[in-house]
């Protein structure tokens, strides 16, 4: 439930800073094509000046998203943010249980060495990470028997990967869902530049012009969403790789630990 509000708040987080990116985009770019419009010889349209104006990329990109129409771009939107916010979450977890293994090691054999099981139980107790809890189990189940420990640590890692592994499915829902609402949103826009062409009954291009290219701005931002969300999902499952590589080599220096302790 906690994950679930902060994903929440994240998402609702990022939803307001997007709203007011796009409503100063709004304000902003008339009061710039004035400006420039001001400086330029008499009998030049404002649109001509609009098309050769120095305008940051940014600022292109959040024209264009208005201009795309709040039906599938919000949709599209949408789909960015939850991306996002489950992303950047995800993120935040990976690296609080990123664990220096090494060191864990040495601490509890230290521990075991000197305080025996229990001390080495409230070493893995007061670090955070799954190989911690994996440590942890693992010494919990010593007085069974070395099998039992080690029994208890592959059950344990594996619901460990499980928490590692929580939402990710998320983005790549995302990733695949943002082209294809954009792709949909480009169809039902062809369809009705094309019915505007059958009701006129002239291939006018100014007639069908605006709307199509409304249409291609769906596919663009769709494209543009499955990128940004794909870097972070990249980077997400190389993430868990590298803890869950740890953790199996923490299992094995752990079996290792158990049974030269037994000796």
């Amino acid at each position: 439930m906690k994950k679930l509000f902060s994903i929440m708040a994240i998402a609702a987080i990022m939803a307001v800073g997007f709203t007011a990116k796009a409503s100063n985009a709004q304000t902003a770019l008339p009061f710039q094509t004035q400006q420039i419009v001001a400086s330029v010889e008499p009998g030049a349209s404002i649109q001509d000046v609009a098309d050769d104006a120095d305008i940051p990329f940014t600022q292109v990109l959040k024209k264009y998203f208005i201009q795309g129409g709040p039906g599938f771009m919000g949709i599209v939107l949408v789909c960015l943010i939850l991306g996002l916010a489950i992303a950047i979450e995800r993120i935040l977890f990976l690296n609080l249980a990123s664990t220096n293994s090494k060191k864990l090691a040495q601490n509890v054999e230290d521990a075991l060495n000197s305080g025996g099981v229990e001390a080495a139980k409230e070493v893995c107790r007061n670090t955070k990470g799954p190989v911690a809890s994996i440590y942890y189990q693992g010494l919990d189940r010593m007085d069974e028997g070395i099998e039992s420990a080690e029994k208890a640590v592959v059950a344990y890692g594996g619901v460990q990967m499980g928490q590692l592994e929580k939402n990710v499915s998320w983005v790549s829902l995302f990733i695949a869902l943002a082209p294809m609402l954009g792709f949909m949103g480009t169809v039902i826009g062809m369809i009705q530049s094309f019915n505007k062409i059958e009701a006129a009954g002239d291939m006018n291009p100014a007639l069908v012009a605006g709307g199509i290219k409304v249409a291609l701005l769906t596919t663009v931002f769709g494209l543009i969403v499955a990128i940004i969300l794909q870097i972070f999902y990249n980077y997400i499952i190389a993430k868990i790789d590298s803890i869950v590589n740890d953790m199996e080599d923490a299992s094995i220096t752990l079996m290792d630990l158990l049974v030269r302790h037994k000796k």
